[in-house]
């Protein structure tokens, strides 16, 4: 299955795309897509409830809005440093252990939204990263375990203010919670509709200039390794986001740095998990 949540920000509504590309409106479901939907066994529910019900449903207009995927999570954990090549250019160590911050849940946006220049941001960059939702409580999971533990994979830009994130002190999340700087979308692929979450082609342009251009078989640390070592730390709930790190190509790692402007176009991609494209906008 492939969910998706529509309409306007705050009131998104949650429906889904059907095998034909139909999106319908899966209001009579009775959920939206959240900790307590992922937590009660929603997604059995929810494909016997396609089966009888969604050919029937209310089609999304086209240009309807897409929001973030799932509703609010209670936390959206992200990992640094996950390619090699990403860590050499950014003069970083290859990390021996996946290296851990968190963004706000108030960054989440949809995967079209603008994105809105910080007041007085001079160094905000872009990162095409694989997403994974959680499907239910993990604590002390096994890594051969994690994947029982995965409600399924979205497309995520993990936008960074490198100032803020590196050159104000402390850490990095303060370069990664403003509003707008986690588009997630545009739909949550389910297990069943990936093949395999390690080896998906993805990239990202800016201004029609390619910028990203990799696959996760490049990651450091896997989809399950990372369910694992996280659980170690962390209870994750169900709906938690876990964004799985950026490959090499990142403004920062320029020479010198590029950086976005107002009026700049970025637009990204993860096969089977669709594309984003966000306009950059002045701060408000």
């Amino acid at each position: 299955m492939k969910l998706i949540r529509f309409g306007a920000p705050g009131a998104e509504k949650p429906g889904l795309v059907l095998g034909d590309g139909a999106r319908v409106d899966a209001s009579s479901f009775g959920s939206d897509w959240d900790e307590r939907f992922f937590g009660s066994g929603g997604l059995v529910r929810l494909a016997a409830w396609t089966e009888e019900r969604a050919a029937n449903a209310p089609r999304i207009p086209q240009g309807e809005r897409l929001g973030p995927c799932v509703a609010r999570p209670s936390k959206i954990v992200c990992i640094g440093l996950n390619y090699a090549d990403h860590a050499r250019e950014t003069g970083a160590k290859i990390p021996d252990e996946p290296v851990i911050f968190f963004k706000a849940t108030t960054a989440l946006c949809g995967p079209d939204d603008d994105l809105v220049l910080p007041r007085g941001s001079v160094k905000t960059d872009w990162e095409v990263e694989l997403a994974v939702v959680i499907g239910r409580r993990a604590r002390y999971v096994a890594r051969e375990d994690a994947a029982s533990h995965v409600a399924g994979y979205a497309l995520h830009n993990d936008y960074s203010e490198r100032e803020d994130q590196l050159e104000r002190g402390g850490q990095w999340s303060k370069g990664k919670g403003q509003d707008t700087f986690a588009p997630l979308g545009p739909f949550l692929a389910t297990p069943d509709e990936i093949k395999d979450a390690q080896k998906l082609p993805l990239w990202l342009t800016v201004n029609g200039e390619r910028r990203q251009t990799s696959n996760t078989d490049q990651m450091i640390f896997d989809v399950p390794t990372l369910v694992s070592y996280l659980s170690r730390f962390m209870t994750l709930l169900p709906g938690d986001v876990i964004s799985t790190g950026t490959p090499p190509g990142v403004g920062l790692g320029f020479k010198p740095p590029l950086y976005l402007k107002a009026g700049d176009v970025v637009e990204l991609g993860i096969e089977g998990l669709g594309r984003q494209r966000q306009l950059v906008v002045p701060s408000l």
